[in-house]
C-alpha cells in the first residue's frame, strides 16, 4: 500500500467562533498573547504527551499481497485558550512517522513492512499524495459544539474542510487533555485512494485517525 492520507484533527475550545488559524507551524500566537494578557488561561500543546495516529487499510480481490499503515504525528504544536474559544494546532507532515512497530500493534497489525516497503510508502505519502514540498504544514482551527463533538476546520493539502468529530475533554487548572477516534473520507479532501490493476489491489478510502491531545498551561504566556 503505498498511497495513504495522514490526516488529522485537534483539541477543543470553549466558546464563541472564531477565524480559522493563520498559516505556519502552530498558531499565530498574537491572539493567544492577547488572550493571556487580559487574564485567560492559555495552554501549548505538549508534542511529547500527544500524538496523532491515521491507520489505513487496504482492500480489494488482491488485499493480501498489500499492507497496512499507520502514519502518526509526534511533533504536533499550537495553543488553546478554552476561556476565549480559541484552539489552533498544527504539524509538518514531514515530519510524520511510518509504520512505527508499536504504533502497529497499536493498531492491531501484526505485520511488519520492511524497510524498503516503509520507504517507499513515505516517498510516495510526502510526494504524489500530499506534495509536501508546497503543502508542507497541515492547521486545524477547532470549536467545542454543544453536543460535546469538535467542530473543526482542517486544512490539508491547500483545501478546508469543516468536519463533526466525538472528543474526550477534560480541562484543569494545570492542562487541557482531548483524545478520540474517528473515522474520515480521502475523497472529503479530493484524493483519489491508491488502486493498481483495476482496483485489485488499492486503499480503503475510510481512514480511522486516533489523537490523543495534551496541552500544559502557560504561565506567563511563552513559558511552561
Amino acid at each position: 500500500m503505498k498511497r495513504l492520507l495522514p490526516l488529522l484533527l485537534l483539541l477543543t475550545a470553549c466558546g464563541p467562533q472564531l477565524a480559522p488559524p493563520g498559516p505556519g507551524p502552530g498558531a499565530d500566537p498574537d491572539a493567544y498573547r492577547a488572550a493571556a494578557a487580559s487574564g485567560v488561561a492559555v495552554y501549548a500543546v505538549d508534542p511529547h504527551a500527544s500524538l496523532l495516529a491515521v491507520t489505513v487499510r487496504r482492500a480489494g480481490l488482491m488485499a493480501r499481497l498489500g499492507h497496512d499503515h499507520v502514519v502518526a504525528s509526534h511533533t504536533l504544536a499550537g495553543y488553546v485558550a478554552p476561556g476565549a474559544g480559541h484552539a489552533d494546532v498544527s504539524f509538518r507532515v514531514d515530519q510524520m512517522t511510518v509504520d512505527e512497530p508499536q504504533m502497529l500493534r497499536d493498531a492491531g497489525i501484526d505485520r511488519q513492512p520492511s524497510s524498503k516497503a516503509v520507504e517507499g510508502t513515505r516517498a510516495n505519502m510526502l510526494g504524489p499524495v500530499l506534495d509536501a514540498q508546497r503543502y508542507p504544514v497541515v492547521t486545524l482551527h477547532a470549536e467545542r459544539q454543544a453536543d460535546g463533538r469538535l467542530r473543526i476546520a482542517a486544512t490539508l493539502h491547500g483545501t478546508t474542510r469543516w468536519l463533526a468529530l466525538p472528543a474526550t475533554v477534560k480541562v484543569e487548572a494545570a492542562q487541557v487533555t482531548a483524545s478520540g477516534t474517528a473515522r474520515l473520507k480521502q475523497t472529503d479532501f479530493g484524493i483519489t485512494p491508491f488502486s493498481v490493476g483495476r482496483g485489485l489491489l488499492s486503499v480503503q478510502d475510510e481512514l480511522e485517525v486516533r489523537y490523543h491531545i495534551v496541552a500544559r498551561r502557560q504561565r506567563p504566556f511563552g513559558n511552561p
